[in-house]
């Protein structure tokens, strides 16, 4: 799907055909439309190919007056146990003279948001600015998705309790996969950002300098953030696997007495079931209350113990 937005009375609008320094929205594309973006508007056919490759990382390149910036992007997902899990896809920004392309496999957030205009002074005729508002636009994503993961996990943490529950355990198994995915994507992000900080791919301009530092100091921050919940979410599922060791210990110690205390029945009965002269007290009531005192007792042994 491709479409093409321009900037009208000062905000971003959908226009029906390209116009010079236009955006020039590219989703999922048909091989037909690959071949319309290399044939017609002259792009890199490895340029292409790159931004629609999900193991492409991140990256900046130019060739032939164009510039290739590959960014990874956080996307959210629920699947069908309702486990949320988090994971990274990369977008390709693929400048020229006259335009400016996003290329990605799937609409993403930072596309929609794009388009519904919700990034203020989103212009696409100021190329490089556009570039460094999608990429703090995406920095600010990172930082959103890590604290809806460190929320998750502190719920999780409030069910430790109940830690017999396969989904919870599933659940922080995700977690802990996200975190290790936005860690690598945004470690590679940041290597980018530094790259076009130097100022030897794109052209930088003065008043461009805070927004490339914010994007920088924002990157940075995401990328602690998910260095810290690493930690934490590790030292959790630590604390998991001891609640379910302790909770199995538990189940096991129950199971214990009720056994011993309902074999104490099977052994006087089945003593004074044989067919032997010379019982002691061979009479009905005998064996019962012999058994009720012998389970009291029992009993009361072992929960004193278990209290020590």
């Amino acid at each position: 799907m491709i479409k093409f937005y321009a900037t009208q009375e000062g905000s971003l609008a959908e226009c029906e055909k390209p116009t010079d320094g236009c955006w020039i929205s590219v989703v999922d594309p048909t091989p037909q439309e690959v071949i319309e973006l290399i044939e017609v508007y002259g792009l890199d056919s490895g340029f292409v190919k790159s931004s629609l490759d999900e193991e492409e990382s991140s990256r900046i390149e130019r060739e032939d007056e164009q510039t290739l910036v590959i960014i990874d992007t956080p996307v959210s997902s629920v699947d069908e146990d309702q486990t949320r899990s988090f994971y990274t896809l990369p977008m390709g920004i693929i400048l020229t003279d006259d335009y400016v392309f996003t290329i990605s496999i799937k609409e993403t957030q930072i596309i929609t948001e794009a388009r519904k205009g919700m990034i203020r002074n989103l212009r696409p005729a100021f190329k490089t600015r556009f570039v460094l508002q999608i990429l703090l636009r995406i920095a600010a994503l990172f930082l959103m998705h890590l604290k809806q993961i460190d929320k998750i996990s502190s719920a999780a943490e409030q069910q430790l309790h109940d830690a017999m529950k396969n989904e919870l355990l599933m659940q922080l198994l995700a977690l802990e996969k996200s975190l290790v995915y936005f860690s690598t994507s945004l470690k590679a992000n940041e290597a980018t950002i530094e790259k076009i900080f130097r100022g030897r791919v794109i052209k930088l301009y003065d008043e461009d300098q805070d927004l490339l530092e914010d994007v920088l100091i924002e990157m940075k921050q995401a990328i602690e953030m998910a260095s810290i919940y690493t930690g934490i979410l590790s030292s959790m599922m630590d604390g998991f696997s001891s609640v379910i060791s302790n909770n199995l210990n538990l189940v096991m110690w129950r199971l214990t007495i009720m056994t011993v205390i309902l074999e104490i029945p099977n052994i006087v009965f089945a003593f004074y079931g044989i067919n032997t002269v010379d019982l002691p007290i061979p009479y009905t009531w005998f064996p019962i209350v012999l058994t009720l005192f012998l389970t009291t007792v029992t009993t009361v042994i072992l929960l004193k113990w278990k209290k020590r």
